[in-house]
């Protein structure tokens, strides 16, 4: 029956001319959120995120807190400006954070780590610089492991702490970055 195979050609012709018809007339409501303009012809996400100045993260000098602290805060330059160097700054962002290193897995024979997890507890706080008044705040953390590989090998523990310390940095780098970037195209 040939008017049978015809009529459900149509229905899913039909069907497709009205999907696409929807997704044309809803198109103009989408904003990228990385885009160069906003839909009302504002800056850019790029353009605000750049207007932000990251104060520097107190931490006690020659601290192994205080290279991480540095570490954090330049991840937070570089993907805020993009490495470009910042504008006028519109906001200030004060962070404050707290490290922990913890053991995973002990050797019931040597009593000895041989896997250790390091933390980073971050709380940060947006400024509006022209009123002085916090307009966003948060907390985020980032926990990483790493192995210890044994009592003759000091040097590669050393080293992959301070690597599991930089991945925990960029985490919380990361982290504070998309918040920031949804705060700066919703306002909230």
């Amino acid at each position: 029956m040939w008017w049978l195979d015809r009529r459900s050609t149509i229905a899913r012709l039909a069907g497709g001319a009205l999907t696409l018809a929807l997704a044309a007339s809803l198109g103009g409501c989408f904003e990228p959120l990385y885009g160069q303009r906003s839909l009302n012809g504002g800056p850019g996400l790029q353009d605000r995120l750049n207007a932000v100045a990251v104060d520097q993260i107190p931490a006690p000098n020659g601290t192994p807190q205080a290279r991480i602290a540095s570490e954090l805060r330049n991840d937070l330059i570089f993907g805020l400006t993009g490495g470009s160097g910042g504008a006028a700054s519109t906001h200030s962002l004060r962070i404050n954070l707290t490290t922990e290193n913890q053991q995973m897995i002990v050797d019931v024979i040597s009593a000895r780590s041989e896997v250790q997890q390091y933390g980073i507890n971050a709380t940060y706080t947006l400024i509006e610089t022209a009123t002085g008044k916090p307009v966003m705040s948060g907390r985020t953390f980032a926990r990483v492991s790493y192995d210890n590989p044994g009592q003759a090998q000091r040097f590669a523990n050393a080293r992959g702490q301070r690597d599991a310390e930089n991945r925990a940095a960029k985490v919380i780098s990361d982290s504070i970055r998309s918040r920031l970037a949804s705060y700066f195209s919703t306002g909230t």
